[in-house]
């Protein structure tokens, strides 16, 4: 097996070592190799799409955190956007539910 070097930021690597121990990964080497396979995969399958899709984002937020930026973001996209939904889960977060549609 080659071995290569990777630098990362001390904070990135705190949290994969927290990630090796919840997960069981017997070690760095192990969950680098799945980190790429994953990304190959994902990366792979974003080529494939083709002609219209629909996805829906879902977002959780605390009510005054966000200032607007959520509702900027939706005319921002007010061409792919078909439909969203907004919900107070409680007094302190909100929900919103975006359905989008367009090309690949």
């Amino acid at each position: 097996m080659t071995i290569i070097s990777v630098s990362v930021p001390e904070k990135l690597l705190e949290r994969v070592e927290n990630s090796i121990r919840e997960q069981g990964f017997a070690n760095r080497s192990e969950i680098v190799r799945q980190a790429l396979r994953t990304f190959i995969m994902e990366s792979r399958s974003l080529k494939e799409l083709k002609g219209e899709i629909a996805a829906s984002i879902t977002i959780i937020y605390e009510r005054d955190a966000t200032k607007g930026q959520i509702s900027e973001i939706q005319h921002s996209f007010g061409d792919i956007i078909s439909t969203f939904l907004h919900a107070h889960i409680d007094e302190d977060y909100c929900l919103e539910v975006i359905v989008v549609k367009g090309e690949a």
